[in-house]
């Protein structure tokens, strides 16, 4: 067959070519639009929650969400920030629990996945059938609440909001997944170099496993920020309550208040912007991780795939 068709003048290209371009197309059309609404999905209800955060409480019970506020009141923000050396606290002690916690985790974690990956390492399906034992079987509130309290002795303090999350076993399959599919021949140069292990660790799995160090460091980050119940069980200080603690007591404290005057009679209890404070408090509580998301982004997305078929 010429190169090209006699009737048109065009370069031939085959239909199989042809349907080829077709699906593409057709599959990265149906990609962007399934995108971009699940984008406006994640987008909208974050609107609300600003908008009804600077409204007034009785429009918000009267008109319910709205996009743009119709009554602008900034009464939320200002019961909020009453006592700013409390919330400025709970901010520090939550940025040094995450931080530290998420650091620690992410060493044990990515230590005991290489040591786990490594295939001269001949007790290393006992000790991976041992680590996903533990999953299958708790011991309850009551056996993990003395242990904290009375056999490690954390009780009121930072221990306590660290160490209960510090590993998680699903983190140390998928890190160990990961490094399994690192070259064993980067190992074997570097042992003929004369390095040892944790030198390979350390200077060579490490810098190799950063989509997964970004994957599991953003999950346990975001489980360090979110967790308030350590908190309520094993902290009374209140130099050592966190964010979600110190706002989880706040919303407790206006709701009683809210009851309080119901049942003495009052007839407007909208006075006490409970709605409001909470969508105050999610953006308080929301902001410092949507700052941080899309610096690390890009390892997310890469470890996330971590499993995949490779072609």
């Amino acid at each position: 067959m010429n190169a090209k068709d006699a009737s048109f003048g065009k370069p031939f290209v085959p239909a199989v070519r042809r349907r080829s371009h077709l699906d593409r197309t057709l599959f990265s059309t149906i990609g962007y639009v399934s995108l971009t609404i699940l984008a406006v999905l994640c987008i909208v209800p974050f609107i609300l929650v600003v908008s009804s955060s600077l409204t007034e409480e009785s429009t918000i019970v009267v008109e319910g969400y709205q996009f743009l506020p119709l009554h602008f009141s900034t009464e939320a923000y200002s019961i909020l920030f009453k006592y700013p050396q409390q919330l400025i606290n709970a901010y520090i002690v939550t940025i040094g629990v995450t931080a530290v916690g998420t650091f620690v985790g992410l060493f044990l974690t990515s230590m005991t996945a290489y040591v786990l990956s490594r295939k001269d390492f001949k007790w290393r399906n006992g000790f991976a059938f041992y680590f996903f034992f533990t999953t299958l079987f708790s011991g309850g509130l009551v056996p993990w609440y003395l242990l904290i309290v009375n056999y490690l002795q954390m009780k009121d303090t930072a221990l306590a909001l660290i160490v209960p999350m510090m590993l998680n076993v699903f983190y140390i399959i998928v890190m160990k997944s990961f490094m399994s599919s690192i070259p064993e021949a980067i190992v074997e140069s570097a042992k003929i170099d004369g390095a040892g292990d944790f030198r390979i660790y350390a200077q060579l799995i490490l810098p190799l496993s950063k989509p997964a160090l970004a994957t599991i460091g953003l999950f346990l980050a975001l489980a360090y920020w979110n967790d308030w119940y350590n908190a309520l069980l094993f902290v009374s200080n209140e130099k050592l309550v966190p964010l979600q603690y110190y706002l989880y007591k706040m919303l407790g404290n206006m709701d009683g208040m809210r009851k309080a005057m119901m049942s003495a009679g009052a007839v407007n209890t909208t006075s006490l912007p409970s709605e409001g404070l909470k969508m105050a408090m999610t953006v308080v509580a929301t902001g410092p991780i949507l700052a941080v998301y899309p610096f690390i982004q890009k390892y997310f997305v890469q470890g996330m795939t971590i499993g995949a078929v490779k072609g």
